[in-house]
């Protein structure tokens, strides 16, 4: 490993692993993409990572709605300091946040999205895993899903170290869906296969991957499975994982 394949991001704690430059097999047809190196996070963007983000930030009330939904699901409020992660959720993957809230929280941070075909590689390394652990779904177990969470939801974000990607990144599957920086098109898979890696200029909707603690469905889960969602929705099935460019 070199010196530098595991880095702590100083403003905000995020903890980010190197994936290295080169080639990957990406997509259900598994073609082959070369990506420059950069660095993912480890694990999604926390409750009190995101209220540390508020605090700091003081969002007036249009910028907070905008940003996420402090709702039923959403274990952020406001405090008299500014606002603090409670339930005992501290570490528990920040949800209800919409895309512009996502952006925002890695844009305060020095961070950015990651972009579909980044986060891609770092769950399914260089050989195209169907699932970031290996080829077989062997009953979920390795991820939280709406078949093993019980009566709870999400989970801690050190939860499942069984399922880990290649590259040790937690959770790449399941407990909540990831923002990716890129606008979803379903045409996209076949330009990046004719060696055309410019992302879509625009649409409807943003890349989600990743799977939840809701979705049951085995491929739901799979480390080349793509949705989209709409940048303003606030869903408690939906979180962050930063990635920052490597320089």
């Amino acid at each position: 490993m070199p010196a530098d394949w595991l880095i702590e991001n100083e403003k905000d704690g995020t903890l980010l692993v190197l994936i290295p430059e080169g080639e990957f097999l990406a997509g259900d047809e598994k073609f082959k993409v070369r990506l420059p190196g950069y660095y993912l996070a480890l694990h999604p963007v926390t409750n009190a990572q995101y209220a540390r983000f508020l605090s700091d930030r003081r969002p007036n009330d249009s910028d907070l709605d905008k940003w996420i939904g402090l709702g039923e699901y959403c274990f952020v409020r406001k405090c008299a300091t500014g606002y603090e992660p409670y339930g005992g959720k501290e570490g528990h993957p920040v949800v209800q946040v919409s895309w512009f809230g996502a952006e925002a929280y890695c844009a305060w941070a020095g961070l950015r999205l990651p972009s579909e075909l980044e986060w891609e590689k770092g769950a399914r390394g260089v050989e195209g895993r169907e699932y970031p652990w290996g080829n077989d779904w062997e009953d979920g177990r390795r991820c939280r899903n709406s078949q093993n969470r019980g009566n709870e939801t999400r989970c801690g974000v050190w939860g499942y170290p069984e399922g880990c990607a290649p590259y040790g990144a937690y959770q790449m599957s399941g407990n909540v869906w990831e923002w990716c920086a890129d606008w979803y098109d379903g045409d996209a898979y076949r330009r990046y296969k004719q060696g055309d890696l410019r992302p879509p200029e625009s649409g409807a909707s943003r890349v989600v991957r990743g799977g939840s603690w809701g979705n049951g469905d085995p491929g739901d889960f799979r480390g080349a499975d793509r949705y989209g969602n709409e940048p303003t929705n606030r869903s408690s099935l939906v979180g962050i994982r930063c990635a920052r460019t490597l320089v």
